[in-house]
């Protein structure tokens, strides 16, 4: 997580981490597979516009770190290196409700495992079409702990609602909320910063439970 790890150092010497808050993204796995350009003319989900998507996040003024994970990326790996990069931020200095680790699809499988292993009510997590029996059954136990944010969409034949592990681990959880799209675009929904769950993202980021 080179790229990551330079980031952060990076702004930590520039001295304005306090005031800052931070956005961790994960993408999905066709980026692994294809890199940043990436398009899927299987399905029909087209273009992942991952760049775009960043610069959403990066227009409303958040410290936005992410990288094109190597293919075939193990979870538990990268949920491991996610923990030591917000643990650093935390030994500086930094608020955890200023830390959001966004995911999607196996980028939200890592968050999900991330926010199980980290144990820190105080992070925000948004899991966006992550929970899948398929997810489910590859990684370890899971309990979520912290702020978390789920979105998924209707027509979505991979991934459904969080609410059931949500269940499981509701002492762990300050806050929780879920949204149910209806774009119909499937999974290609989160190839996309569409307003319809950028919007709710940035308002979890920010703080803004409701």
């Amino acid at each position: 997580m080179r790229i990551a790890t330079f980031l952060i150092v990076a702004h930590l010497l520039s001295g304005a981490l306090f005031s800052q808050r931070y956005l961790f993204y994960l993408h999905g796995r066709i980026i692994e597979d294809q890199g940043p350009n990436a398009i899927d003319s299987i399905r029909g989900f087209g273009a992942y516009q991952y760049e775009n998507i960043l610069n959403r996040f990066r227009e409303k003024n958040f410290v936005v770190i992410s990288e094109v994970r190597k293919k075939n990326t193990d979870v538990q790996e990268y949920a491991n290196k996610m923990i030591r990069q917000v643990d650093s931020l935390l030994q500086a200095g930094v608020t955890a409700g200023n830390i959001t680790i966004v995911g999607a699809s196996k980028g939200a499988a890592i968050a999900m495992l991330t926010s199980t292993l980290l144990k820190n009510k105080g992070i925000n997590f948004v899991f966006i079409a992550g929970c899948s029996d398929d997810n489910f059954k590859r990684l370890p136990p899971i309990k979520f702990c912290g702020n978390i944010l789920s979105v998924y969409e209707r027509s979505d034949d991979i991934a459904g609602s969080c609410t059931p592990i949500k269940n499981l681990s509701s002492q762990l959880i300050p806050h929780y909320k879920e949204i149910e799209l209806n774009t119909g675009l499937k999974h290609g929904f989160l190839y996309q910063p569409l307003a319809e769950w950028v919007e709710p993202v940035i308002q979890w980021a920010n703080g803004n439970y409701k």
